[in-house]
């Protein structure tokens, strides 16, 4: 790479010397030199002789073009050893970067040039790379975790069944009912983790479509759960025509209304709405329940993050609002969150207009 620069900028170097000996010589090959005639003391100019001649133009013309060889290429070879070297730092720390160590940062000082701007882009994207490592590292050890716990449970269960020699068919029955039950938790786990993963893999179609009418489908699937628990669930949708991936959008819209219903209180509410409000289009899930502090808010859009943890997955698996921070995010969506004073949650998420 210098080489190949080294020789461009010798080039360039060689063609404004040769253009600078040409716009010299030229004048000075029509240049007539005065000289006095006869008597060259007197001091008086009585004739013209010739000046430089041309085979002496010629010769000091091509000297200097041969000297100027050396030259070029040695300031080719200096400008562009100069401009290589921001660009081998770069490609140094990168190496060292990408071989594990994602805690580094190239941290280009000097001058704001192209080559700086690249600089703190890489940065940037180092950082994103180191967030995203650091966030996988914990998804997985939580999801090993959370997996752990129901596998441990159905062999202990099934342990104990087949070690019991007095064992009649309605323990066993009793034994099966269980294990079924860890089955069905572990089962609906495993969907939540794919529903998170798909979401954060970001949408894959773009269509237009209604929150209204999304709320609408969904909510017919949760009118009993609510009924049974006593929550009344109140609607104010608006047309909010926005563009997006339907499933994932869908998977949003029942992820919060669930998280709402589940993490109320008895005879609560939840109130959905829906508007327009110029070049965005909005959708807001409040619900009634516990109080909830301010600065626990973050921490409950992150992976397997529950305020009240529990095992048995009746209130969930701490996956739903981080599904719904990962269908925000790959729509460029904003999403934010309030505690509400008397208890609950308000959580609104602005989509841009269709």
């Amino acid at each position: 790479m210098q080489k190949r620069l080294a020789l461009a900028y010798a080039a360039g170097i060689y063609a404004a010397g040769v253009f600078v000996l040409v716009m010299v010589d030229l004048p000075l090959a029509s240049v007539q030199a005065t000289v006095p005639k006869d008597d060259p003391s007197s001091g008086v100019v009585t004739g013209s002789g010739p000046g430089i001649s041309l085979p002496q133009l010629l010769m000091g013309s091509a000297v200097a073009l041969v000297i100027l060889i050396p030259v070029a290429l040695a300031l080719g070879w200096f400008v562009a050893g100069r401009f290589l070297r921001p660009l081998r730092a770069i490609t140094a720390t990168a190496k060292v970067i990408s071989a594990g160590d994602l805690h580094r940062r190239l941290d280009l000082g000097g001058p704001a040039d192209e080559l700086t701007e690249l600089g703190h882009t890489l940065d940037d994207l180092f950082a994103r790379l180191q967030a995203s490592f650091d966030a996988q590292r914990h998804f997985v050890a939580n999801a090993s975790h959370e997996l752990r716990t129901p596998l441990a449970g159905l062999r202990t269960l099934l342990e104990v069944a087949l070690a019991d020699p007095d064992a009649d068919a309605g323990s066993l029955r009793s034994a099966c009912q269980e294990a079924l039950a860890l089955g069905g938790h572990q089962e609906r786990l495993v969907q939540a983790l794919l529903a998170l993963a798909t979401s954060e893999r970001g949408r894959t179609r773009r269509d237009t479509l209604d929150l209204a009418h999304v709320i609408e489908g969904v909510l017919v699937s949760r009118r009993d759960q609510a009924t049974e628990k006593g929550i009344d669930l109140a609607e104010h949708l608006k047309p909010a025509v926005t563009a997006g991936d339907p499933g994932l959008i869908e998977s949003l819209v029942a992820n919060l209304v669930d998280n709402a219903i589940r993490h109320n209180r008895s005879a609560g509410h939840v109130e959905i709405t829906t508007q327009s409000c110029g070049t965005h289009v909005a959708l807001t899930v409040a619900n009634s329940g516990p109080v909830i502090p301010g600065d626990q808010i973050q921490r409950l859009f992150q992976p397997f993050q529950k305020l009240a943890p529990d095992r048995h997955g009746r209130d969930g698996y701490g996956l739903g609002l981080a599904i719904v921070d990962a269908v925000t995010r790959s729509h460029h969506a904003a999403l934010t969150a309030e505690a509400r004073p008397e208890g609950g949650l308000a959580i609104t998420v602005r989509f841009a207009s269709e």
